[in-house]
């Protein structure tokens, strides 16, 4: 690292003293500064790329490419617009931004980094039961036969209290004939979506937020994007069984899996229930220096 940092420092002194340049000390403190922003840079450049800010950032790099020209040929009034347009522009885009911002937060929120190098050990419990994924998989594919519709909202981490309100309380243990009885057609309760929480039905009869997103199909009906919409806002896992195909399809972090089988319903299940042993890399470290530890010992006995 000092050997690196010696050659950044002499390929400075040179271009210095051939460009006139005034003399910059390169630390390692510099160094770790570039690369944080190259990565920001990176990431925010990937974010942009995968919504649809991608568009409304070329529109804005059309409009610094006529404030450039305006620049260069001193165009005073187009720059004095752009000028006092500016403090606006920057709350616009606030604005026009608010729901990919928001998204990108929550993601960074999400991913727990500290908690990947810190994790001591600890397993996580389960979110719900083993019995649980069994009745939801039974009601779900029992429902799609006869072709009742349905809309089913497993939560996770995030709580859905937002949509739970809209809907009616119900706080019973989850089972198939409690589900197939709720969305049974011409009931109270049939119509919205159901909100479970652990191995308990808290609420029926919820709104749930439409998805705008242009990639869906058009012949997705409203549960769809419903399905969608709420897979986008949280972390939460939706299943949708169609009332005109009875095909049961599933939508997680914002993509949707249709018509998909009993297997894969229950395998999407198991991995948001979390029972597996999540460790830490500075617990997996440890575990692997014990290990050797006393692979050394055995071999000097």
């Amino acid at each position: 690292m000092e050997d690196f940092i010696g050659m950044l420092s002499a390929f400075n002194d040179n271009v210095s003293t051939v460009v006139g340049l005034p003399d910059i000390s390169i630390s390692v403190v510099d160094i770790v500064e570039i690369l944080i922003i190259a990565v920001l840079i990176y990431h925010v450049l990937l974010w942009i790329k995968s919504t649809r800010a991608w568009t409304l950032f070329k529109g804005i790099l059309v409009i610094l490419v006529f404030v450039l020209i305006a620049a260069i040929f001193q165009m005073s009034t187009i720059l004095w617009v752009a000028e006092n347009t500016l403090n606006i522009g920057l709350i616009a885009l606030v604005i026009i931004f608010q729901p990919e911002l928001r998204k990108a937060l929550e993601n960074i929120g999400g991913k727990n980094i500290l908690g990947k190098f810190f994790d001591f050990g600890k397993t996580e419990a389960p979110k719900f039961s083993d019995r649980t994924i069994d009745e939801l998989v039974k009601a779900c594919y029992a429902m799609g036969k006869v072709k009742t519709g349905a809309l089913i909202v497993i939560e996770d981490t995030i709580l859905l209290n937002e949509y739970v309100r809209t809907g009616i309380d119900v706080d019973a243990i989850v089972s198939s004939q409690l589900l197939i009885n709720i969305f049974e057609k011409n009931t109270p309760l049939h119509d919205g979506a159901v909100i479970i929480r652990g191995d308990r039905v808290i609420s029926a009869t919820c709104y749930l937020p439409l998805s705008d997103s242009l990639s869906l199909s058009k012949d997705l009906g409203t549960r769809h994007r419903a399905a969608v919409g709420v897979s986008e806002n949280s972390d939460s896992m939706t299943i949708i069984v169609s009332e005109e195909t009875g095909a049961v399809s599933l939508a997680y972090m914002g993509r949707i899996y249709r018509d998909i089988d009993n297997d894969f319903l229950r395998k999407k299940l198991v991995e948001l229930q979390h029972v597996e042993k999540t460790e830490g890399k500075l617990t997996r470290f440890k575990r692997r220096f014990k290990n050797g530890k006393k692979n050394s010992e055995n071999l000097n006995k």
